[in-house]
């Protein structure tokens, strides 16, 4: 459990104003200068000394991931940050830009300084049209106080901030397709390597991080990196914005510890499953793309990484899709097949083909259409995907089935019982 005067994010419920006046009264843009001057190196050192690891889905250590920036490049080095939250599930970073979008800013800039970047770019969903218009105003606000620009904050660092809108392709969201949208092409994921901190943005040296993984930095620069580092469990430290939806009392966002066990973040803050707990049927923890958990399961996990990854799903980005005995199960994965056959981008064949495979011989067994073998059948086509694509959208595709298949094959059996033994 969180203690209130940890939390990193004090309007995450949009009590306050988003602008500037009140994002410095709530602490924002605070002695920004002196965290600047600290220079690149002791910067980096103090965010990997905190334990922050990406919050994006993939959990790897953000200023490791800074560190791997060239010191100096005959090429400009750039940041970009992944705005393009597309995963069902999750609206943690919509909040954050419609919410708090200075820690975002800030963070931006603080982040710019560690990587050696003179320009930023913020890759925004297309969707997130009313978030994109309070991000705009944020960064005027930021510039018309000299927060951003020529000699930002009086530090000495020259830092420009844009804002870009997407068209809404969940494929954006793996960083080099959102690099490929970035630079006026169709949003298709690269090779790596390279990788994006050799040649990433027009060929420069860049660093893409995700919207809440920015926003917290500055707060820990302030803070202390022992604080920040306090704060969770071991090698999951920290807090976490949490995505409650689905079968639970009150759906809600909501700021607390990394490792926080699954059933009390659902029964303090999202009021309980919905009829009671012994009414929960899976959960999916980590977003759309993680594999499902039990009740059993749910009953006695932590959140956070390692945890999760033990149970054999992941923390993803914390999206907790929670869904009740009411709940058709096997309907619900056909569901989000259908979702990753239709965002797949087409270029790898494995994905092109077996998103398509994967959805059809989902719509049959929902059905009843088919027989066991079809079941056996399926989980080689997911195995066939998985770890053969170019990106991870083959493995987002893959998994909630195998996940279905590991913990529901009885039901998927016996859907098809009637119709084999006619």
């Amino acid at each position: 459990m969180l203690n209130a005067k940890d939390r990193i994010f004090t309007n995450l419920s949009g009590e306050d104003s988003p602008f500037l006046t009140a994002a410095m009264a709530r602490g924002d843009w605070d002695e920004t200068k002196k965290i600047l001057a600290l220079g690149r190196e002791t910067i980096i050192e103090h965010v990997k000394a905190s334990g922050l690891r990406g919050r994006g889905g993939a959990g790897f250590s953000t200023g490791m991931k800074w560190s791997f920036m060239p010191k100096s490049h005959p090429k400009p080095s750039y940041l970009v940050i992944n705005a393009d939250e597309s995963e069902p599930g999750t609206c943690k970073d919509r909040d954050i830009l419609r919410y708090e979008p200075h820690k975002l800013v800030e963070g931006a800039l603080i982040a710019g300084t560690a990587i050696g970047a003179h320009v930023g770019y913020i890759y925004i969903r297309g969707e997130f049209y009313h978030e994109a218009v309070i991000l705009q105003k944020a960064i005027d606000e930021a510039y018309s106080k000299g927060f951003l620009g020529k000699n930002a904050c009086k530090a000495g660092w020259d830092f420009d901030l844009f804002l870009h809108r997407g068209a809404g392709a969940y494929i954006c969201g793996e960083e080099s397709a959102l690099l490929e949208s970035l630079e006026g092409r169709k949003g298709m994921p690269r090779l790596k390597p390279p990788f994006p901190a050799n040649i990433g943005l027009y060929g420069c040296p860049t660093t893409v991080n995700n919207v809440e993984s920015i926003a917290v930095v500055p707060t820990i620069l302030r803070r202390g990196a022992e604080w920040f580092a306090s704060i969770g469990k071991p090698n999951n430290t920290g807090t976490k914005i949490y995505c409650l939806s689905g079968h639970v009392n009150r759906p809600c966002n909501v700021e607390e510890a990394m490792g926080i066990p699954l059933k009390e973040l659902m029964d303090k803050h999202a009021g309980g499953v919905r009829g009671g707990w012994d009414n929960l049927k899976a959960v999916i923890p980590g977003g759309s793309s993680v594999p499902l958990i039990t009740k059993d399961i749910a009953e006695t996990v932590t959140m956070d990484f390692d945890s999760l990854r033990a149970v054999g799903s992941g923390l993803g980005t914390g999206g907790v899709i929670v869904m009740d005995e009411s709940t058709d199960i096997i309907k619900a994965i056909a569901r989000l097949s259908k979702f990753y056959m239709h965002e797949s981008c087409g270029q790898c064949t494995p994905c092109r083909e077996g998103t398509g495979w994967m959805w059809r011989m989902m719509v049959n067994i929902s059905k009843g259409r088919g027989t066991s073998k079809d079941i056996d059948d399926l989980l080689e086509v997911t195995k066939q995907v998985e770890g053969h694509t170019i990106c991870a959208l083959g493995d987002a595709a893959a998994w909630p089935i195998q996940g279905l298949v590991r913990h529901f094959r009885h039901e998927m059996e016996e859907r098809l019982r009637v119709r084999e033994a006619v």
